[in-house]
């Protein structure tokens, strides 16, 4: 069966970006983190090589959500060569499957083989606190929207040999990093007292308005990938106080020097394990 067509970008203009980013870039690195809410911090941990604004990469959909500021950074990281997408686009935004997952089909095009998704997402299960990491193992589609069909969805959706790693590194910088399911709404609002209960029941630890779409694509063309998702707030219903963006841009603020810490020592074994 042939691809979505309308999730799949046509190759002229992943072929369009391509040539510009080319342009101002020498070498593509083989992996790219996605930053997400509020998670910044790290990019500017970074050596920066080039810094794109996705406004001036032809057809490059640009973030209008606060705490996702619609940057392509080439740079490393101790030493290890790495491209960070700072700020993505949600369904929510009124932005379409093709333009939410273009950087993921346009990192493919580029040749990028490791593809790290993070998110800030709200605590399901009654053990996570804001501030601890999930590592994903698996995703429910609350949303019901087709991504793709599902025979082209690969059944082996993450990368085993990436989550190792960060296990790994995880124990040797003595952080605690659950494992857990992540469940994709569309937003921007919060889950009601009765979402929760329902998402819960369904098994979800952690949940989100991102991610999936760009999870999907990525697994289908290839890519490795690995989900982590920082909690910054306790869903309705789980938390004693009213949920806000506010909140998950605070969170990840506090935690940001740790997270940041955690990050670089994942990205750059990960990126080691390739040579």
């Amino acid at each position: 069966m042939k691809p979505n067509s309308a999730v799949i970008v046509p190759v002229d203009k992943l072929a369009q970006a391509e040539e510009y980013i080319l342009s101002k870039v020498q070498n593509v690195p083989d992996t790219a983190v996605v930053l997400g809410s509020g998670l910044g911090y790290f990019a500017n941990q970074l050596t920066p090589n080039v810094t794109l604004n996705n406004r001036d990469i032809p057809h490059f959909p640009q973030p209008t959500v606060v705490g996702h500021e619609g940057k392509v950074i080439f740079g490393s990281i101790k030493n290890a060569n790495l491209i960070a997408i700072q700020g993505r686009s949600h369904y929510y935004e009124g932005k379409t499957f093709s333009e939410i997952t273009f950087y993921v089909q346009l990192l493919s095009h580029l040749g990028v083989k490791n593809l790290v998704l993070t998110n800030a997402a709200g605590g399901m299960n009654p053990v996570l606190k804001p501030g601890d990491l999930v590592l994903l193992k698996d995703y429910i589609n609350f949303t019901q929207l087709e991504v793709l069909p599902a025979e082209q969805i690969p059944q082996q959706i993450f990368s085993e040999r990436l989550a190792t790693i960060a296990k790994s590194v995880a124990t040797e910088l003595k952080i605690n990093l659950s494992e857990g399911v992540y469940c994709w709404t569309i937003g921007p609002s919060y889950e009601t007292h009765a979402e929760v209960q329902i998402i819960r029941d369904l098994g979800a630890d952690v949940v989100g308005m991102s991610t999936v779409p760009e999870l999907i694509v990525g697994a289908y063309l290839g890519l490795n990938i690995l989900g982590i998702s920082l909690v910054t707030n306790l869903a309705a219903g789980i938390g004693a106080t009213p949920l806000t963006h506010a909140e998950v841009q605070a969170v990840a603020d506090e935690i940001k020097k740790p997270y940041s810490k955690f990050m670089s020592a994942l990205i750059h074994k990960i990126i080691i394990s390739e040579t």
